[in-house]
């Protein structure tokens, strides 16, 4: 985030000007720069600071609980130190998974959310320190417990950021994964990078049986079905309900297990590559066409 006068960096953090001065005054919560004018000038730093706060009162804490709680989190001219590149900010986190330290993990992504956006937070840092952990883990580096803490803070932190992502007037995509698929935290990170590009997302979660899908399809009539697997062979054993609902509505397979082999015997497109090209080809075939002049 580039240097804003307080008007502005109002607008973007979505807090009032006067609520903005008042919290700076009276707990330090704030630490602008200044122009060669002498205006106040608030950044990446600020905007972490005041995210974790705002999340603070929502939890129910009075305004000095949760900016002494924020400034905990993140001291005053740390966090831009922290995540001046990506690869500290990624390393940081683990760190904190690795520690259970719940409010580093907050504080590290917001920073991040608020310098570079949704797309780079997910492919740079969020998804990449969870395979850091998982590949540690099968090390035997992480206890399983620390593999587990991380997983769950990060899937309900996604699911936050994922609130109301059903409404809105685009395509729908059901998003599901197949019998005995537990894994769904970079499917819910594939739904919010297309939610960006305004469709609305149904999501059904791990583990889900194909005729629950169908079920849902009749409903709500999705433009897209996305059904995710870490392994070809969950795909495999679905084969036959697969090609059914494919008749119901478009299928494409995703994830991991979603190789072209598969994909080929199963006679069922699939996304490839990252998570954001994914979202972007899926939108240039399914999403909606402008009209012509």
């Amino acid at each position: 985030m580039q240097a804003l006068r307080i008007g502005e960096f109002a607008r973007r953090v979505g807090v009032p000007a006067s609520s903005l001065r008042a919290w700076e005054q009276r707990y330090g919560l704030l630490d602008p720069a200044r122009s060669a004018g002498g205006f106040r000038l608030y950044g990446e730093s600020d905007a972490q600071r005041v995210a974790v706060m705002l999340r603070g009162l929502k939890q129910g804490l009075s305004a000095a609980e949760a900016a002494a709680a924020a400034l905990k989190t993140a001291p005053v001219g740390t966090v831009r130190t922290q995540t001046g590149d990506l690869p500290r900010a990624r390393q940081q986190l683990i760190e904190a998974f690795n520690t259970y330290d719940e409010g580093t993990v907050h504080a590290v992504i917001d920073a991040v959310l608020a310098a570079y956006g949704l797309e780079t937070c997910l492919t740079e840092l969020v998804l990449p320190a969870l395979t850091a952990v998982g590949s540690g883990w099968e090390r035997g580096e992480p206890s399983i417990g620390q593999e587990h803490f991380a997983s769950n803070l990060i899937r309900a932190r996604l699911l936050a950021l994922a609130r109301l992502w059903g409404r809105g007037g685009g395509p729908l995509a059901l998003l599901a994964c197949v019998p005995r698929e537990q894994h769904d935290i970079s499917l819910i990170a594939f739904g919010l990078v297309l939610r960006t590009y305004g469709w609305r997302i149904v999501f059904l979660g791990t583990d889900t049986p194909i005729s629950t899908v169908a079920q849902a399809v009749a409903v709500t009539g999705p433009t897209v079905c996305v059904l995710s697997a870490f392994a070809p062979a969950l795909f495999e054993q679905q084969g036959p309900a697969l090609r059914r609902l494919a008749r119901e509505a478009p299928v494409l397979l995703s994830g991991p297990g979603a190789d072209a082999e598969i994909a080929q015997r199963l006679h069922l497109p699939r996304l490839g590559g990252d998570l954001v090209t994914a979202a972007r080809e899926l939108d240039e075939s399914f999403g909606p066409r402008p009209r012509a002049a």
